[in-house]
């Protein structure tokens, strides 16, 4: 059975650093016999969770747009990237992830949970601040919110500096990336 890894770019720009870092880790795992597909949030207008409980009350979101319920379902493993704005993930991101709580929250949504408990996740993170340490009170945050929403968390990767040097500039990158990406394929 061919492992199903999807990429979910949470920047507002489809060629940036965090479109280009996700591409290198699907690459990677594509050439270790992984199906990938990335996801772009600019593309697809996610709109923002209600909070009206729909989901819980009847089975799935009430909200018609093109979140990827069936691609993460179908999924083994997300790699979600996303830039820091102002210290925090982009309100893609934050859109993306509240979203999630109709489909991946077992504690809220009992009957998601034998689809979607332990799957494998890679947290993506570029930053213009060079400082690779700068937010990392609250990436450490954002890696433990995801383990109580029962997540296997397989990376935390975070790419400095991208404000003076572009990611896909920086020859470093291309076989880090790569192994996360056939690490997940590999384990």
């Amino acid at each position: 059975m061919t492992m199903k890894i999807i990429g979910f770019n949470a920047s507002p720009r489809t060629e940036g650093n965090t479109a280009w870092t996700i591409k290198k880790i699907l690459e990677g795992a594509n050439e270790e016999g992984a199906e990938t597909k990335i996801f772009h949030s600019a593309e697809l207008g996610i709109k923002p969770c209600k909070g009206c409980l729909g989901c819980v009350k009847g089975g799935s979101c009430v909200i018609r747009d093109n979140m990827l319920y069936d691609d993460l379902k179908q999924a083994d493993a997300l790699v979600l990237g996303s830039p820091v704005y102002m210290g925090q993930m982009t309100a893609q991101a934050k859109t993306f992830i509240d979203r999630l709580f109709a489909h991946i929250t077992p504690r809220f949504s009992p009957r998601f949970k034998e689809e979607n408990v332990g799957k494998n996740l890679v947290l993506v993170w570029t930053q213009g601040n060079p400082n690779q340490e700068m937010f990392k009170e609250y990436f450490d945050y954002v890696k433990k919110m995801f383990q109580m929403l029962e997540f296997n968390i397989k990376e935390v990767q975070v790419i400095a500096g991208t404000r003076s040097e572009p990611a896909n500039e920086r020859e470093d990158l291309t076989d880090v990336l790569k192994r996360i990406g056939s690490s997940l394929v590999l384990e």
